[in-house]
């Protein structure tokens, strides 16, 4: 049953843009991305979820500085959901800097001028069934791009999202998983609109994980961001023993991260997903699998299916992102 609408990575470099929350696990992503000569970077986007939006936007700029890539542009995404209201922001998980409280100083760079929305419809207009992007947190962005521009999702080449809990418990409740319940409207607008998307949830994400060990040894490596990373780590993980009882960390960006540049470690499933906006359940996301010839239309009908990450590769993917974070 499992099928793969990704393209594996060609000699040319593949476009992407990472929209992203950072987050002490979308810094390793981020990372790892500039870690990877087979991507091209081409800007970071930025959005409320682990931090505010202003925090995500800095912690960007910080992560192009540290990775030696200044250059890189950072553009500011929506300060809040497409409903309104103040955000969700889980600096219990990442601190309150989303860095787990390491103190650095602030960046020497700048956000550029266009805003995040701007940015990314301009980048997918420019170079049209290219661009790939790794969405890590809440689709605010993303569905704002869409909105704005009626052909942004048959041009961007493909989405892969860190999102959703399919038929598995989520992590803000039992319904939902925190980027999809951060903007379930936004989330529910991507994954209606016909774009390539590929969805990681964290029943795949779970599944692999840094153990204590492995943070020693990422620690002691001679990995180019092994410290960071490490000194990162020591508050994320020390909240996954209060909340999971589990003495290591989960990988839910990276394993996203893997998922666009080795898509062969995961096997999906092809259905129409829909989120639901309201009640008990906001955020919850439910694919229609195609196992059943329903009676008459609802409101799964007449949307373009999406990939769903359904079994992944543990062992693998583990190797690959270790590999890159102790890459020198």
């Amino acid at each position: 049953m499992g099928e793969n609408n990704c393209c594996a990575l060609s000699s040319k470099p593949e476009k992407i843009i990472i929209d992203t929350d950072p987050g002490i696990d979308d810094s390793m992503a981020i990372l790892m991305a500039f870690q990877t000569p087979e991507l091209e970077v081409l800007g970071l986007t930025t959005i409320f979820g682990n931090i505010t939006t202003k925090d995500a936007t800095r912690n960007a700029l910080l992560l192009c500085e540290i990775a030696g890539r200044p250059g890189v542009p950072v553009a500011e995404g929506s300060l809040e959901p497409l409903k309104g209201g103040e955000p969700r922001v889980a600096d219990f998980i990442h601190g309150s800097d989303g860095l787990g409280n390491i103190s650095l100083p602030p960046p020497k760079g700048q956000k550029i001028e266009k805003t995040a929305v701007e940015f990314l419809v301009d980048k997918v207009s420019e170079f049209p069934g290219e661009v790939s992007i790794l969405a890590l947190g809440p689709l605010t962005n993303l569905a704002l791009a869409i909105k704005s521009d009626s052909s942004f999702a048959s041009k961007v080449k493909r989405i892969v999202v860190l999102g959703g809990a399919f038929f598995a418990l989520g992590n803000v409740n039992p319904a939902a998983e925190a980027n999809i319940y951060g903007d379930p409207e936004a989330a529910d607008v991507v994954f209606t609109s016909g774009a390539n998307i590929a969805v990681v949830g964290i029943n795949i994400t779970t599944q692999c994980t840094l153990t204590d060990q492995d943070l020693s040894d990422l620690r002691e490596s001679r990995g180019r961001h092994a410290q960071f990373i490490s000194d990162t780590c020591k508050f994320y993980r020390d909240w996954h023993v209060k909340s999971d009882g589990f003495c290591g960390i989960f990988l839910h960006d990276p394993v996203s991260f893997v998922a666009l540049v080795r898509p062969d470690l995961f096997t999906y499933r092809k259905g129409v997903v829909r989120v639901e906006t309201q009640g008990l359940c906001v955020g919850h996301t439910l694919m229609d699998q195609g196992l059943k010839t329903w009676n008459s239309t609802n409101p799964w009908s007449g949307y373009s299916p999406i990939s769903v990450a359904w079994t992944v590769d543990v062992d693998e993917v583990i190797a690959y992102i270790k590999n890159l974070l102790m890459k020198p």
